[in-house]
């Protein structure tokens, strides 16, 4: 339920709000000198089957809609490889970070 202005009510978390109800897992890609740019980010079910790939931001910000479950994030860049797992138990972003070594 919204107000008149079209805010979210105010029993909605603010991750809720962003997430529209939906779980998202979103994060950042990091080197050694802070985000990296341009990785291509593959998103893997708890089977390790592939679904979904983005590339990341120049910031190396990405952003999947996805199902709750058990998913391993994996970044592949120019300068190395590096992933993280993340459960989405309930709705709203789950933010994970994801070292390339």
């Amino acid at each position: 339920m919204t107000d008149g202005c079209g805010a979210p009510a105010q029993n909605a978390t603010a991750a809720d709000a962003d997430a529209n109800g939906q779980v998202v897992v979103a994060g950042t890609v990091t080197g050694t000198d802070g985000p990296l740019g341009g990785a291509y980010v593959r998103l893997l079910d708890s089977g390790g089957e592939f679904a979904g790939e983005v590339q990341a931001s120049p910031e190396g910000e990405f952003r999947f809609y996805a199902a709750p479950g058990t998913w391993t994030v994996r970044a592949l860049h120019r300068t190395g490889t590096g992933e993280t797992a993340v459960t989405t138990d309930s709705t709203g972003i789950h933010r994970v970070t994801i070292p390339i070594t």
